[in-house]
């Protein structure tokens, strides 16, 4: 489904929501530790622009321009910010999961905030990834 857009309109429309979707989900990622949304939310909402621009632009374009690394990258993510937050208090001579011994003000809202980009990150490469291998896969038999 290499194909050019069929209409300027859609191409036009989906350029310009694309950049506030984003920062919609930014907002629902962010407003997790302190009202509705979250990681989970919010990484939804960002994987739905990619598969908007799939649509408006062309999945195999779309696929072709996504980095498999950097999928890879995105879908790892969760784990290793939690495991990273999780020993921030034992390197700053605190206990497993202790945020009250790092140097920052509110360190319980950072480092839940720091939680929520990684399941954001994972949940968002997870979705991408699904409709990439689901929708077209790539020439070779090699998918990202």
């Amino acid at each position: 489904m290499s194909r050019h857009p069929d209409s300027p309109v859609v191409v036009a429309t989906v350029r310009v929501l694309s950049l506030f979707i984003l920062t919609f989900a930014l907002f629902t990622l962010f407003h997790g530790t302190s009202s509705v949304g979250g990681g989970f939310q919010g990484g939804v909402v960002a994987a739905a622009v990619v598969v908007t621009l799939a649509f408006a632009f062309g999945i195999d374009d779309t696929a072709r321009w996504l980095s498999a690394g950097r999928l890879l990258a995105f879908v790892v993510a969760a784990p290793v910010v939690f495991v990273l937050v999780a020993l921030a208090g034992v390197a700053t001579g605190g206990a497993f999961l202790q945020f009250d011994h790092l140097p920052v003000p509110k360190p319980s809202v950072y480092a839940t905030e720091a939680i929520e980009l990684g399941i954001g990150a994972t949940v968002g490469a997870v979705i991408v990834v699904l409709f990439v291998n689901l929708a077209a896969p790539t020439a070779g038999g090699e998918r990202p």
